[in-house]
C-alpha cells in the first residue's frame, strides 16, 4: 500500500493526541478501532465516531416540512467533545478515511464526518472504505480500493429518518395529549405492534373444536414367537378422511374394525434429499438464535456486534470473527466458500463437498453487494474458540459457524417407508418412517427444527415409526389394540422473538437494523410484555393500536409499509427522488392528522368512579388512564395527588396481610405484581397464580420467586 507523504503540523493543546500518522480512519466504536489500527500500521492514526456525530435534533422534529423537507441537522450536546477531537485529529493529515459500517446507516455517518472535515478544512482528501469483514486482507483490500460516499445510499437513510420525524414527532404528542406522557408512534413499531394485538384477539376468539385420531397397534408376526409390534393410523375410510369428532363416533369406528382382517396393501420406498438452507441473513439469525439457543433479538445483535468488532485471540491479536452482521444477502465471497470447501474435505471427506459451490438467491429487496453472516475463517471452529469467548458468545459463535459449513455442504439423503394397511374393504391406516441414508450437511449443523406457529388442525398427522417393520405386500396383521386419542383444534401461537421478525421480513416491514430495536421498544414503552418468551400486549397498547387504526388506517396497514420500504430501497438504486417519496406520504398524512386531532378520545380525562377510598384524604378512587395503562387516582386531584395501581382480585399469600397483589414496575420496566401493602408486606411474584374457580381471588399457588 503507497503511504502518502506526511505534511509537517504542531498539535494544539488540549485538542487530540500526538499522532505521527499522515492519515486518519474514523470507525464507529473503539472495539473496531482497536482491532483495525493493528492492520494499518503506524502512518493511520483510528479514531471512533461513537456512532452519529451529527443528526436531527432530539427536542424537537428538525424538519421544515413547509420549506422542501429540508432537515436540520446538528451537533448534540453529547457528540460536541467527539466532533472536536475528530476535527483536532484531521489537523496535518493529507486524508480521512471514513470506514463506518456497510449500510445505509454507516453511509449517512460518513457523510456527515465528512461535511465536518470539510468545513474544517476544503483541501482535506476525504475517502469512504467498505469492507464486509474485520480481518487484516479484507481491511488491507479495502483500503486499497477507496471510493466516493454513495449519495443515493444517503438519501435513503435521509428519506427513512424524515419519513420516521414526521410520523413519530407528530402521532407521539397526540398520544400524550389523549392517552398519557411518555408515549410513542412509529411506521414500523405501530405495524408491530398491531400483529400483535390482532393475533391476541384471534387467540381470545377462538373456540377449541373436538376431535378425535384412531390408531391400530398391530403385530408383523402372527404366532407364538415373540411380537413386534407398531401403530398405524386410520387415515381414509373409502376415498374420504375420516371424521372423528367425539368419543361416541370413534366407539362406532371401532367396533366396525373389530374382527376385520388387517393386511399391507402397498408399501412406498422413496428416496429424499433434504437441502441445506443458506446461511444466516439478519432476520434468519434472530430467528433461529432465539428457537435454538433461547436469545431475544436485541441479546442476539449485542452478542453479535462483539464478535464482528473483534475478539482478542491470545498471539493472534484482536480479530473480528464473523462478517458484518446487519444484511439481508446470502451472497458468500469466493474466497470464503474455497476455504469452507477445503475444510469441508479435511474435516468430512470428499463425498460432503458439492461438485459447484451452492448458490442462494437473497430475497428481491436484498443489497447483493453485501454478504450473509458467517465466520471470517472455517479453521476457526468453536472448540478452537472456547478459552477466547465468554459462554453466550461461543454459543452464537457456533450457530453462525455451523450454518455456514452446512450451507456449503451437499444435501442429506433419508429413505422414507409409506406403509399402507387395508382393513376390511374400506378402511385404510397409514404408517411411515424415515431412516438416514447419508447425513450430508446435517453432519456440521444437526438435524434443522422448523417452528409451526399454528397447528394445522384436524389433518392427518400419520405418526412416524423410530423403526420401519420389515413387511411384505399382502401380509397379514394381527389386531391387538384400538388406541383412541382425543384432541382439540389450538389457537394461533402468541407471537415470540422469532415469529413476529419473521412475519416482519415476509411482510417486507423494516430492514435488518430495525427488527430488534422495534421489539425493544414495544416492550420498553409498556406496549407488550414477555409472557414466557411470547409477546402479549397489554392494555395499553391495545388502546394505543386501536386509537391509531381508527384516525390513520393507512399508517397501520402492513402493505402500505412494506411499499414505503420498497420505495426506499428505488431511493438506493437511484431511481426515485427521495424528497418526492416525502411529499406522497405526507399530504394524506397530515390530512389524517387534523382530523385526528378533533376527533380522537380524550383518554386522560376520563374517570370511572370505583369503591376504592384513598388512604390520603378518604375520598373515592378513580381509574384513569396513563402512560403505563389504567391506574387508581383520587377523585380529589390535583388537591389530592394520591394514585395506586388497580389491584388484580388475587390477595396476598402472607398470613394475616389482607392486602391484595397489585401489578408494578421495576427498573428496566419489567412487570410483576407486588402486595398493596408495601412497604408494610414486601410480598412479590412474577406471575400471577391460576385460578381454579373463577369466583375464587385467594390465590392458593402464589409463591415467591427465586432471587425476589
Amino acid at each position: 500500500m503507497a503511504k502518502p507523504k506526511r505534511t509537517s503540523s504542531k498539535k494544539k493543546k488540549g485538542t487530540a493526541r500526538v499522532s505521527d500518522a499522515s492519515n486518519l480512519v474514523i470507525v464507529e466504536s473503539p472495539a473496531k478501532a482497536k482491532t483495525i489500527n493493528k492492520f494499518l500500521g503506524k502512518d493511520y492514526q483510528v479514531e471512533a465516531s461513537m456512532g452519529h456525530v451529527r443528526d436531527l435534533p432530539k427536542s424537537r422534529m428538525g424538519v421544515d416540512i413547509e420549506n422542501d423537507f429540508t432537515p436540520e441537522y446538528i451537533i448534540s450536546p453529547k457528540n460536541i467533545k467527539t466532533a472536536k477531537h475528530l476535527k483536532a485529529s484531521a489537523e496535518g493529515k493529507i486524508s480521512v478515511y471514513l470506514a463506518t459500517d456497510p449500510d445505509r446507516e454507516g453511509e449517512a455517518i460518513s457523510w456527515h464526518l465528512a461535511h465536518i472535515f470539510s468545513e474544517a478544512n476544503k483541501d482535506l482528501r476525504i475517502h469512504r472504505v467498505e469492507f464486509n469483514e474485520i480481518t487484516r486482507d479484507a481491511v488491507l483490500e479495502a483500503f486499497q480500493h477507496p471510493r466516493e460516499i454513495a449519495i443515493n445510499l444517503v438519501n435513503a437513510q435521509q428519506a427513512r429518518r424524515v419519513l420516521d420525524r414526521i410520523v413519530g414527532y407528530q402521532l407521539s404528542p397526540l398520544l400524550w395529549k389523549k392517552v398519557g406522557r411518555g408515549l410513542s408512534a412509529g411506521r414500523v413499531q405501530s405495524v408491530a405492534l398491531r400483529f400483535i394485538v390482532d393475533r391476541e384477539r384471534e387467540i381470545r376468539k377462538f373456540v377449541p373444536q373436538e376431535y378425535w385420531t384412531l390408531d391400530a397397534r398391530l403385530s408383523s408376526v402372527d404366532g407364538p414367537e415373540q411380537e413386534k409390534t407398531f401403530l398405524s393410523r386410520l387415515s381414509r375410510i373409502g376415498s374420504e378422511k375420516p371424521v372423528l369428532p367425539d368419543a361416541v363416533e370413534t366407539e362406532k369406528v371401532k367396533k366396525e374394525l373389530e374382527g376385520l382382517p388387517f393386511e399391507v396393501a402397498k408399501i412406498d420406498k422413496t428416496e429424499k434429499r433434504r437441502r441445506p438452507q443458506a446461511p444466516y441473513t439478519t432476520s434468519k439469525l434472530q430467528q433461529e438464535s432465539y428457537t435454538r439457543i433461547g436469545f431475544s433479538s436485541a441479546n442476539t445483535m449485542r452478542i453479535a456486534q462483539r464478535l464482528y468488532e473483534g475478539v482478542e485471540l491470545g498471539s493472534e491479536g484482536s480479530v473480528g470473527l464473523i462478517t458484518y452482521m446487519r444484511t439481508d444477502s446470502v451472497n458468500v465471497a469466493v474466497s470464503a466458500q474455497k476455504e469452507a470447501a477445503q475444510f469441508i474435505t479435511e474435516k468430512f471427506g470428499a463425498d460432503y463437498l458439492p461438485k459447484e459451490p451452492p448458490v442462494y438467491k437473497s430475497r428481491k429487496s436484498a443489497q447483493e453487494a453485501h454478504e450473509a453472516i458467517r465466520p471470517t475463517s472455517a479453521y476457526r471452529t468453536p472448540d478452537s474458540l472456547k478459552e477466547f469467548l465468554a459462554e453466550d458468545e461461543l454459543k452464537l459463535y457456533e450457530l453462525i459457524w455451523r450454518k455456514f459449513i452446512a450451507s456449503q455442504m451437499v444435501p442429506a439423503v433419508d429413505e422414507v417407508t409409506s406403509i399402507l394397511i387395508l382393513a376390511g374393504e374400506k378402511f385404510w391406516f397409514k404408517t411411515t418412517g424415515t431412516r438416514n441414508v447419508f447425513p450430508g450437511f446435517s453432519a456440521a449443523f444437526g438435524e434443522i427444527r422448523t417452528e409451526r406457529d399454528t397447528a394445522k388442525d384436524g389433518e392427518d398427522d400419520t405418526p412416524e415409526v423410530s423403526e420401519v417393520p420389515e413387511l411384505k405386500v399382502g401380509q397379514k396383521l394381527k389386531l391387538l389394540e384400538l388406541p383412541g386419542e382425543q384432541h382439540f383444534t389450538k389457537p394461533p401461537a402468541r407471537f415470540n422473538d422469532a415469529s413476529l421478525v419473521r412475519l416482519l421480513e415476509e411482510k417486507g416491514i423494516g430492514r435488518p437494523s430495525t427488527y430488534a430495536p422495534t421489539i425493544s421498544t414495544l416492550l420498553d414503552r409498556d406496549y407488550c410484555e414477555r409472557k414466557g418468551g411470547a409477546l402479549m400486549p397489554t392494555e395499553l397498547g391495545e388502546t394505543v393500536t386501536d386509537l391509531l387504526v381508527q384516525y390513520f388506517p393507512k399508517v397501520l396497514e402492513a402493505e402500505f409499509t412494506a411499499l414505503m420500504e420498497e420505495e426506499l430501497d428505488e431511493v438506493e438504486e437511484g431511481k426515485i427522488e427521495w424528497k418526492k417519496v416525502l411529499y406522497d406520504f405526507s399530504g394524506p398524512f397530515n390530512e389524517l392528522l387534523a382530523k385526528a386531532r378533533e376527533e380522537m378520545k380524550n383518554f386522560k380525562q376520563e374517570a370511572v368512579p370505583t369503591e376504592y377510598k384513598c388512604d390520603t384524604c378518604g375520598k373515592f378512587l378513580v381509574i384513569k388512564f396513563g402512560r403505563f395503562g389504567k391506574f387508581l387516582a383520587c377523585s380529589g386531584f390535583p388537591d389530592c395527588k394520591y394514585t395506586r395501581s388497580i389491584p388484580t382480585g388475587f390477595f396476598c399469600p402472607e398470613p394475616g396481610c389482607g392486602g391484595e397483589l397489585v401489578k408494578r414496575k421495576a427498573k428496566g420496566r419489567r412487570s410483576f405484581y407486588g402486595c398493596s401493602n408495601y412497604p408494610r408486606c414486601t410480598y412479590v411474584t412474577n406471575n400471577l397464580p391460576k385460578k381454579e374457580d373463577e369466583s375464587s381471588s385467594a390465590p392458593q399457588d402464589a409463591q415467591r420467586p427465586q432471587g425476589q
